[in-house]
């Protein structure tokens, strides 16, 4: 029984590929491979390719434009996002015993941009701006409440 070159494991005499590693075990099968590739990569270059992070609403079609093509006012908001995020998840972190920090830090990951991604898979789209700020308010007021009241 012959061995795969790649990974040294024991793969049948009509095996196209290696089941250990996936390597083509014949010419045909590595020529074959070859052409899937190219395939694959003329159409991801086809479609513009990826640049997917989190952008904002910008009016070009892409839910999440490359940071290129972001505005400076959507440039702004997202570094202001990350900012008030990761500033009241931290100023939560120093209270974690009470009862008061969680919805801080709910707030803060709320507001998030990377949350956006996050949510637009189940939800069919990304949240707009306005929605991550009104549940960053939210749970920020709950949790100064919670803080005055206890």
């Amino acid at each position: 029984m012959p061995s795969c070159p790649r990974c040294d494991a024991p793969v049948d005499d009509e095996a196209r590929y290696c089941a250990q590693c996936g390597a083509p075990q014949t010419e045909d099968a590595a020529e074959e491979l070859d052409e899937y590739v190219q395939r694959q990569a003329e159409q991801v270059a086809g479609s513009g390719g990826g640049g997917g992070s989190d952008g904002g609403d910008s009016g070009s079609g892409d839910a999440f434009p490359s940071k290129a093509d972001l505005t400076d006012r959507e440039q702004l908001w997202r570094r202001g996002s990350y900012a008030l995020g990761y500033g009241t998840v931290v100023v939560a972190l120093t209270r974690v015993p009470a009862p008061e920090s969680w919805p801080l830090i709910l707030g803060g990951i709320a507001v998030l941009p990377p949350i956006r991604r996050l949510t637009a898979e189940p939800l069919g789209s990304p949240l707009k701006r306005e929605v991550m700020a009104g549940l960053y308010a939210v749970f920020a007021l709950i949790g100064i409440a919670l803080f005055v009241l206890l």
